[in-house]
């Protein structure tokens, strides 16, 4: 085969995206596997934020991330295998320059023989009970384990393991059976722990039998994609291989739709099952198909169907899924075991849970709009697609309609997304202005800005975050902090994502004559990396809010920073901007805020439970004696019951619905009862009360009725 390398390179593919690539015409996976790596490291090279140096300390970070992924908790190899695979430590950067996959092959290989011996074996560690009674622990952080000295070693690796999980599923039968027998309305047939012992074992049983059903369909496109990622991640954590059908779930949770039949599928063993079935879709419109159904076969229309109970469970979607309007017939099997066939059209499914929601809450006779934003979402293949912008703003309008006294955007967990959509957003609540400052790879400076005139909304604002909001929701915290627009309100920092990511399609570098390379998948890569408009970099440092309050995972270390090979923080200079001139006194508030948390039995209930929490990740030694193991569970038991018993109904406050919204949902008993949920979650959230007592302090009505009306009372 050609250099492919020099192919690439010398037909200028990466510079202008349109040139073809000539490769040989013998297609199987191990030249497929050389060309996907040629042209992921080419583009890399070309594209990439930094420049980074493919040698001896690139290869050692790729062998590492390779080796921790392929074999995580270190069940597999052997010493013996990792002394040998070590030799390729200070090769790889050798072999992606000569195209070469003996590390990946030869790993594979003996991962294959391993999987195969231990599968071989690990059924008849399950034929004996195991002795709870005796002191034994098991080490539970990989990075702490040893791989297995010998095969006689490894079978009593996975002897311990199999004797934890069996542990874990007797101690659930335990206080299963107690909780029945304490039951004055249930009868049963008290079992020994013996017995239990025997169903606890068989469940694992089952459980392994489904794992290694789950490790045989894992094909050359599964390894590959493993591969590449642990080379290309070391690039940066947000910079990865995408094979083309996770390229396609990515567009779906980017755009909120996707054209097929609307259920969700899971894959137990051999079995495809509906795990729920989306509200609104052509499934819940057709109503046969039920959550629980088992799907065997699957047909295009009145074409012959094809088996599905042997396949893989994104295989079987793929057969399932497609075009609006034409048909799918399925098989199915119902929970009472009637067999049924189930036609539906194909229709766009939009996922609703997927958008901005807004809610009126009331505390008293105060009034506060409350907007729910899961991610910055954008349909980049239709311009007249869902767009979160767009949305937000209708929500906004909404809310303006019912005389809100102010308005909390929630974006903890918010994973980010469109960097255009979060520009437009902050469009909504500042009058023209930079809204952050973007870096490409050549240290070009651009300034992405609203240049809207006008102010959708004016009021108060708070923006509530935690730990895990990134990227796009780090962009529109820190612009509304720094034009000094709204309150920031949330946990010590978000998440520290500071970067911006395009994807490139590989395909395009193929010419037609090659289709059946094709389809070749995409690439992310990071290509710019974004600043505040005062300058400094949310990268590994975030957000910190105005107000921070405690959360669970105040001790936890989490964010950017705990990735591998993150970029490094840094500052620029500040963008031309003036301040928001705001009608509150924000020290004020933020002053009295915090002795009021102080003060809180919640916030105060919660820094312990950090604690504890951290304390518990700690401790990576499980007992597996069974009394010390029941100790230790009941302790957890009871750290989680506590803190479910910390989120009640919060007296005086309620949260509903606009009229628009109702009417919107009438009739449809899937989205009232997924919205009757999402009120009583939010009535219990002291995070959103403390936002609105925020609100309260923010609002300044002009006349004493006003004042009244609202209920300014501090809390």
């Amino acid at each position: 085969m050609k250099n492919i390398k020099q192919i690439l390179i010398a037909t200028g593919v990466i510079v202008t995206l349109s040139s073809y690539v000539i490769i040989s015409q013998v297609v199987n996976d191990q030249e497929k596997n050389a060309i996907l790596q040629a042209m992921n490291i080419n583009y890399l090279e070309n594209l990439f934020y930094n420049k980074v140096a493919i040698d001896d300390d690139f290869s050692v970070k790729a062998y590492d991330l390779y080796m921790n992924r392929l074999d995580y908790n270190k069940r597999f190899f052997l010493q013996s295998d990792v002394k040998e695979l070590s030799s390729y430590k200070k090769k790889i950067d050798d072999e992606i320059n000569s195209e070469g996959l003996n590390f990946y092959t030869r790993a594979n290989e003996i991962m294959k023989l391993r999987l195969a011996e231990v599968k071989a074996f690990y059924p008849s560690l399950l034929e004996k009970p195991f002795d709870f009674s005796v002191d034994d622990e098991i080490e539970t952080d990989h990075e702490k384990r040893d791989y297995a000295k010998s095969k006689n070693d490894l079978s009593k690796i996975w002897k311990k393991d199999l004797k934890y999980q069996t542990l874990g599923r007797l101690n659930r039968k335990i206080i299963a059976q107690e909780k029945l027998l304490s039951d004055p309305d249930t009868t049963i047939d008290e079992k020994s722990i013996a017995e239990l012992e025997v169903e606890a074992r068989e469940g694992v049983k089952k459980n392994m039998d489904n794992f290694f059903t789950r490790l045989d369909k894992i094909n050359e496109k599964d390894r590959i994609t493993l591969y590449l990622n642990s080379i290309i991640n070391v690039f940066g954590p947000h910079t990865s291989y995408f094979p083309p059908a996770d390229k396609e779930r990515f567009n779906i949770q980017m755009s909120g739709k996707f054209e097929g039949i609307g259920a969700r599928l899971s894959q137990a063993g051999n079995e495809i099952k509906v795990v729920n079935i989306i509200p609104g879709s052509p499934a819940s419109f057709e109503g046969h198909l039920k959550a629980g159904d088992i799907i065997s076969w699957v047909a295009q229309g009145a074409d012959e169907p094809v088996n599905v109970e042997e396949m893989r469970l994104d295989e079987a979607v793929k057969l399932i899924k497609g075009p609006k309007g034409t048909e799918v017939r399925l098989t199915v099997t119902h929970k009472n075991g009637r067999e049924e066939i189930v036609s539906i059209i194909r229709d766009v499914v939009i996922l609703e849970e997927t958008f901005a929601k807004s809610y009126i809450l009331q505390d008293g006779n105060s009034k506060v709009g409350y907007i729910d934003l899961p991610g910055f979402y954008a349909d980049f293949n239709d311009p007249n697609g869902r767009n979160c912008a767009k949305d937000v703003e209708i929500e906004l309008q909404k809310l303006k309609k019912e005389n809100v006294a102010g308005i909390i955007l929630d974006l903890r967990n918010n994973g980010g997304g469109s960097l255009q959509a979060v520009v437009d957003m902050v469009g909504l609540f500042i009058d023209k202005g930079p809204v952050v400052q973007v870096r490409q790879r050549d240290n070009e400076l651009k300034v992405m800005a609203d240049n809207r005139a006008g102010i959708i909304y004016a009021g108060p604002f708070v923006v509530l975050v935690n730990e895990y909001s990134a990227s796009a929701s780090e962009i529109l915290a820190a612009a509304i902090q720094d034009y000094e627009r709204g309150i920031i309100i949330g946990s010590t920092s978000t998440f520290g994502k500071g970067t911006v990511q395009r994807f490139f399609d590989l395909d395009r570098a193929l010419s037609g004559q090659f289709e059946e390379y094709k389809p070749l998948g995409a690439i992310k890569i990071t290509t710019q990396k974004f600043y505040r408009i005062n300058g400094g970099a949310t990268q590994l440092k975030g957000v910190e809010p105005d107000i921070i309050l405690p959360d669970l995972y105040s001790y936890v270390k989490t964010g950017e920073r705990e990735l591998k090979f993150p970029m490094p923080w840094d500052k620029i200079n500040k963008a031309d901007y003036s301040v928001w001139e705001p009608k509150w006194n924000e020290d004020q508030i933020v002053t009295r805020t915090i002795n009021r948390v102080a003060n809180d039995d919640f916030y105060v209930s919660i820094d312990k439970m950090a604690k504890e929490l951290k304390s518990n990740a700690n401790n990576t030694t499980i007992d597996l004696q069974l009394e010390k193991y029941q100790a230790y569970q009941k302790k957890l038991t009871k750290q989680s019951d506590d803190f479910e018993e910390l989120f009640k109904p919060i007296g005086g406050f309620s949260v509903g619905n606009i009229g628009s919204d109702i009417e919107a949902m009438h009739g449809d008993s899937i989205k009232l009862r997924l919205n009757d949920n999402r009120i009583k979650n939010i009535e219990k959230d002291k995070y959103v009360y403390q936002s609105v007592l925020v609100i309260k302090q923010m609002y300044k009505p002009s006349t004493a009725k006003a004042q009244q009306i609202n209920g300014m009372n501090d809390k």
